[in-house]
């Protein structure tokens, strides 16, 4: 199913059991922020970015090489060094993600961007040593910056694709035939996002973060709140500006979250998490966050 009816979603969500495939990744990998610098052209659809800002390269470095150390703690992780021409290539999740046995190349909008898909020894990882199948999706019409443009739950085999300016309907239907997914959600961003990872997550296919000032209508929010009730946390635009929603469960029981967006929760909403059966685990990250993404941006999952 592809659609973009909410009601009819759910009523089909509700009647799919778990067992798409895990939950959660079995390894994840990084780019190190190498020469982090903010891209001009990223932020010209990123409200989340200042250009006016300065940023501290080796202080980013520093935090993310704390994020990867945190991160080694819940499963295998690998690191790639950065390239000073690409200064998004910190959030490789945009331009890489995987399914078993299958990596996908998106398709970026950026030019800035697009010379990340490029990369020979990310994509010689997978199809050389993995023996991955590549699937590239910029042969294919569309754009999608893959799971930035669409939260995807694993265990049930859904995605939630927001429109906007880095994801059309065209690039969402590759990413849903690439995944052989079960079924993909479309909506519209609300005015001013770039990705749906900023203003919701699935976690471990159990539990919904979703900030519904991020959707155009939020009857979907709402709808989306049902297939997860009563596990949802649901964030308050300033903790949505603060990257509570990028975060990401990489084991069972516990969930990855910038310390700005842990802090920017409620005592109820910690509970909430608590009671879902995640331990909260925040790493420090307010340099990077300057480049306009957060933890779970900064991470590529490999099933």
């Amino acid at each position: 199913m592809i659609t973009r009816d909410p009601r009819a979603f759910v009523e089909f969500a509700r009647g799919l059991a778990p067992d798409f495939g895990p939950a959660c990744a079995r390894a994840a990998f990084l780019v190190a922020p190498d020469g982090f610098a903010l891209a001009e052209q990223s932020a010209s659809d990123n409200a989340y970015m200042d250009l006016s800002v300065a940023v501290d390269p080796a202080r980013a470095s520093a935090q993310h090489r704390g994020l990867q150390s945190a991160l080694a703690q819940d499963l295998p992780v690998v690191c790639f060094p950065g390239d000073p021409a690409a200064p998004d290539g910190l959030f490789p999740n945009n331009v890489f993600a995987t399914g078993p046995g299958r990596l996908l190349v998106g398709r970026m909008r950026h030019p800035v961007r697009q010379r990340e898909a490029e990369r020979p020894d990310i994509r010689g990882f997978f199809s050389g040593l993995l023996g991955y199948e590549e699937i590239d999706l910029r042969r294919q019409p569309g754009v999608c910056e893959l799971t930035g443009s669409a939260v995807i739950d694993r265990a049930r085999g859904l995605a939630f694709a927001g429109l906007g300016e880095r994801c059309d309907e065209a690039g969402a239907r590759a990413l849903h035939a690439a995944l052989g997914l079960r079924g993909t959600l479309l909506f519209d961003l609300a005015a001013g996002e770039y990705h749906t990872n900023v203003v919701m997550s699935v976690l471990a296919g159990r539990a919904l973060v979703v900030a519904p000032s991020g959707f155009a209508d939020r009857a979907v929010a709402d709808a989306l709140a049902e297939i997860y009730a009563p596990h949802v946390l649901v964030l308050a635009p300033a903790q949505k500006a603060a990257f509570a929603g990028n975060c990401i469960a990489l084991r069972p029981d516990r969930v990855r979250m910038s310390a700005a967006g842990a802090a920017a929760l409620s005592a109820g909403q910690r509970t909430g998490l608590a009671d879902a059966g995640f331990e909260l685990a925040p790493v420090p990250l307010d340099e990077i966050e300057k480049a306009g993404g957060s933890l779970r941006c900064c991470v590529a999952e490999i099933y």
